[in-house]
């Protein structure tokens, strides 16, 4: 196996891990929505554990896209190549953050619970705080994300690593993630609420790596030898 191939198994792999992590920690950690939860959190330490446990492999993998793209993709471009292992990380970074937020919230809520009223009241809004922070650092996140996305999208589709449709694909599932990043920062909503323009990339990202895992790379050889299409004539 030669090192393009790996390279392309490699991102293959990560990209259905980050996935599943991210999914998978949605499903374990308790809901956030409101006082009484925030509360209930404290009924929860090994969902909460988990969940922070899956939202880490998920900040790690992430970042790891990019970083294992970045042989293949600097020949098309090395300062976009660059810049997409940059806004992952920063991404893996503000998701670290958000899990920090969220572990901070098992202290507080069983405080919340055996404090007297008065002391409950403050404590609570202590909680909605950490889980404002916590939805802030995940929407800074997902717009370094997608900033990377776009960023490594434009280098495939520029070389022709992949077929023109799905690096495409891509770009348009990186544009609508920040499209919802922008309408999330205006309205307040969390960004993970906007499904229908999550899910484009999410599908995509899938196919992917279905695609990298059986084939691999389209003319891996010329641009992992750092030959452009301009250089190639």
């Amino acid at each position: 196996m030669d090192r393009t191939r790996k390279t392309s198994v490699t991102t293959g792999v990560l990209l259905v891990v980050a996935t599943a992590a991210a999914l998978a920690a949605a499903q374990v950690v308790p809901g956030l929505t409101g006082t009484g939860e925030v509360a209930a959190l404290a009924d929860h330490p090994h969902r909460l554990a988990a969940a922070a446990t899956l939202y880490l492999v998920a900040a790690g993998t992430s970042a790891g896209i990019a970083v294992a793209l970045y042989p293949v993709l600097r020949g098309a471009g090395p300062a976009a190549a660059l810049g997409a292992v940059v806004f992952r990380t920063v991404e893996a970074v503000l998701y670290t953050v958000a899990v920090v937020a969220l572990m901070a919230l098992l202290p507080l809520a069983r405080r919340v619970a055996t404090a007297p009223e008065a002391t409950s009241a403050a404590l609570s809004g202590l909680a909605d705080v950490l889980v404002d922070v916590r939805d802030l650092a995940t929407l800074a996140g997902v717009f370094a994300f997608g900033t990377g996305a776009l960023l490594y999208y434009a280098l495939l589709h520029r070389a022709r690593l992949l077929p023109r449709w799905l690096s495409g694909w891509g770009l348009a599932g990186a544009a609508l993630i920040l499209v919802a990043c922008l309408l999330s920062l205006f309205s307040g909503r969390p960004v993970t609420g906007y499904t229908l323009l999550v899910l484009p990339v999410a599908a995509q990202e899938m196919v992917l790596a279905v695609r990298l895992l059986v084939t691999g790379f389209d003319r891996p050889a010329e641009v992992a030898a750092g030959a452009t299409p301009a250089a190639r004539g």
